[in-house]
């Protein structure tokens, strides 16, 4: 089982009453047919939602200027590494020479349960990945934080689209008791996906320089049908859970 350099975390910069913020943990735990188990605790700021901690001494793959998305607002003036490529080494360097259809029991523990099963490694990598992206501090996964605070590994599609369209529209409730105003048709969000479709091709670019095997690989391209399906198909992916709310709709004299 290959591995990369070792993983160290570098002492953070932020004030004291920074690193005194409150956090929380989700515990990936990869455990593997020949007994081997490689775990990666992933601790939360609370106020943040960012991953607290980032590698020292960083490989060069995750410079800014590698491989750096089309759509980046960042520049190398203020920024030597990619923020969401800096979140990436670990699991990187745990299956960089892993397939991806290889099996493992993946176990999960959040602040509320623990859930366990068996699957393929490329699906507990972008389970996994798509945590750490989102929690990154790339300007492009932002809106994507709480969902890192409600994580919810292994969801499939359905649960992807109800999770991310409740997200989106619970922000644009926020927005309008601040007095904006809300985006009801879900403009925003499909802009956001189609930034992230960006983001997974660029980011791909990068994994492919450094590994040798397609587990962290194709863990993203898992992550980016949904980013470059999403935009196309948001209507009629929404139309195929409108059942759910009929007895609410129907209750109050909603339906069309």
């Amino acid at each position: 089982m290959g591995c990369l350099a070792p993983f160290r975390l570098k002492e953070s910069n932020a004030s004291p009453e920074t690193r005194l913020m409150p956090a929380f943990t989700i515990r990936y735990t990869l455990k593997f047919p020949d007994g081997v188990e490689q775990r990666y605790p992933v601790a939360l700021d609370e106020a943040t939602l960012e991953v607290i901690g980032q590698p020292a001494d960083p490989p060069a793959w995750t410079e800014l200027e590698i491989h750096q998305c089309t759509n980046c607002p960042l520049s190398k003036a203020d920024v030597k590494h990619c923020p969401l490529a800096l979140q990436l080494i670990k699991p990187v360097a745990l299956c960089s020479e892993l397939v991806s259809y290889h099996e493992v029991e993946l176990e999960v523990e959040t602040p509320e349960r623990i859930i366990k099963r068996e699957t393929t490694l490329q699906r507990a990598l972008a389970s996994l990945m798509g945590l750490l992206m989102g929690a990154s501090g790339c300007p492009h996964t932002t809106l994507f934080r709480p969902m890192a605070r409600f994580h919810l590994p292994l969801a499939n599609e359905e649960e992807t689209i109800y999770r991310a369209t409740s997200m989106y529209m619970l922000a644009q409730y926020f927005a309008g008791k601040d007095g904006h105003p809300p985006d009801v048709h879900l403009e925003g969000l499909v802009r956001a996906y189609e930034a992230m479709h960006t983001v997974n091709v660029h980011i791909t670019k990068r994994l492919w320089s450094v590994v040798n095997e397609d587990s962290s690989v194709n863990a993203v391209i898992l992550l980016d049908l949904f980013s470059k399906t999403l935009p196309y198909t948001i209507e009629d992916s929404l139309d195929e859970i409108r059942y759910l709310f009929e007895p609410y709709l129907k209750t109050q004299g909603l339906l069309r």
